[in-house]
């Protein structure tokens, strides 16, 4: 079953049972009252016949039975608007009886003894209701008894009426209050239906689907909750599928690395081990053996200093990153000036925490990156600055510069902006790769930019901490 059929049900229920218990007392309590303001009004009528009875008696108690008829008669006659009935008669005999005759009488059991009244409500031959008041006196040595009757049975045709309007009433408001609670239940319950149809949605692949918030209530508070967890959840699928994507292309990227020195190997050793090489032929095969043996054992040093890095928390220590980028530039400007690469340097005085030996490859993978950059010569420059939490160093020259669709692969393993350029040079596409890490482990970042009038800039933030 619905939630809303549950709650058309619920709330049909609970208007069933409280209207069902307020109309039924409402009406036995209206019936009880007009009931007890009838038998008021019936009594101080019986009392004034029975009073007259009374004092008949005590005039003079051998007064004959016939005097007593005629005077009951006329105190019929004069009240016969309030009586239905008015009956005289001793233990055995009826003396006399006046009205309708259709109101029950009993003659012996349970009548009321001398001055005593008793009080019933009967139910005549005729199917009507009377309300009846018996009372006996004694004269002459016998027991008379005096029983006057009302017709009640508008009270009862008036209680039939309450209940048949009000189950009239009762069913409408059945019908009034099922057609409500559907139509609340409904708009209530259709938020909960959007939530479900967008979790459907989202399980089956539709990660963009969305809920949409119609009010600011705890159902609209649940409608927003779901929607920032499912940019979430969109956010984290999304990285997942461009984290496979980098894992793909680096297993590529290292089969297809693997795959050209591996070739070289294995066919200049085939050459060898056929012995129809000259001494000489030998020679050259024995250098390009090394060689790619070589290239080999670099690129697996760098995969293994990039795994090491990602998976050891190095300590940092307080050195000056100024002084740092100083003995940098003084070891490469020999090299460089060979290749007329102009190296300069430009620092601010203080210290932070810094890995010293990670620090240093980070500086010099990136002015290796640069000087590949600036094959006809150039200027390299490096800018160290202090920050309130550790230091910014940039490292700007003037070579080439860098494509625009590559600023957001040159971190990713084996990625190369030319790939045969690279690869002459001796290159593998991890440099970078091992600069990301390096920044990761001081809490900083890494950024490509190019120069306006040339070249390129890139901006590493270390924020190990500051003494």
């Amino acid at each position: 079953m619905r939630f809303y059929q549950k709650m058309t049900l619920s709330m049909l229920a609970l208007l069933s049972l409280l209207f069902g218990i307020g109309g039924s007392l409402l009406i036995s309590g209206s019936f009880r009252d007009s009931l007890e303001r009838e038998k008021t009004a019936a009594f101080g009528d019986y009392r004034m016949a029975w009073g007259t009875l009374q004092i008949i008696n005590s005039m003079d108690p051998y007064l004959d039975r016939k005097a007593i008829t005629q005077t009951m008669g006329q105190l019929y006659q004069q009240n016969s608007a309030a009586w239905t009935n008015l009956r005289l008669f001793t233990g055995t005999e009826v003396l006399c009886e006046m009205g309708e005759g259709h109101a029950p009488f009993l003659l012996d059991t349970g009548e009321p003894g001398p001055g005593g009244c008793l009080f019933r409500i009967t139910d005549g031959p005729d199917g009507r209701h009377y309300l009846t008041f018996s009372g006996a006196v004694e004269t002459n040595g016998d027991i008379l008894y005096l029983a006057a009757s009302h017709d009640i049975s508008a009270l009862y045709s008036a209680r039939q009426t309450q209940q048949r309007t009000y189950l009239q009433v009762f069913l409408v408001m059945c019908l009034l209050c099922a057609a409500l609670s559907y139509t609340v239940s409904r708009v209530l319950t259709a938020p909960l239906e959007g939530l479900s149809r967008a979790s459907r949605a989202i399980a089956s692949g539709n990660y963009a689907s969305r809920v949409r918030v119609r009010s600011s209530d705890e159902v609209g508070m649940v409608s927003q909750d779901f929607n920032v967890m499912a940019d979430r959840l969109e956010r984290q699928i999304l990285e997942l599928r461009q984290s496979v994507e980098r894992q793909e292309r680096f297993v590529g990227s290292f089969a297809h690395e693997m795959k050209t020195p591996m070739t070289s190997l294995i066919g200049y050793a085939e050459l060898i081990r056929s012995g129809t090489l000259t001494q000489e032929e030998q020679s050259e095969a024995a250098g390009y053996l090394y060689s790619e043996g070589k290239r080999l054992e670099s690129l697996s040093r760098k995969l293994l200093d990039l795994l090491v890095i990602r998976r050891q928390d190095m300590p940092l220590v307080e050195i000056s990153p100024g002084e740092l980028v100083e003995e940098l530039v003084r070891r490469l400007d020999p090299p460089y000036r060979g290749k007329e690469i102009a190296v300069s340097c430009s620092c601010e005085e203080g210290s932070c925490f810094l890995e010293p030996d990670l620090t240093w490859s980070l500086l010099l993978n990136l002015a290796d990156n640069a000087q590949k950059a600036m094959e006809g010569g150039g200027e390299l420059c490096f800018r160290q600055r202090m920050l309130e939490d550790g230091c910014r160093i940039q490292v700007l020259d003037s070579g080439r510069g860098i494509p625009s669709q590559a600023l957001d692969h040159l971190t990713e393993a084996f990625y190369r902006v030319d790939k045969a350029r690279s690869r002459k040079q001796g290159g593998f596409g991890l440099g970078l790769a091992l600069c990301q890490e390096i920044a990761a482990l001081h809490n900083g970042s890494i950024r490509f930019e190019n120069r306006p009038r040339g070249g390129a800039c890139v901006t590493v933030e270390l924020r190990g901490g500051r003494p």
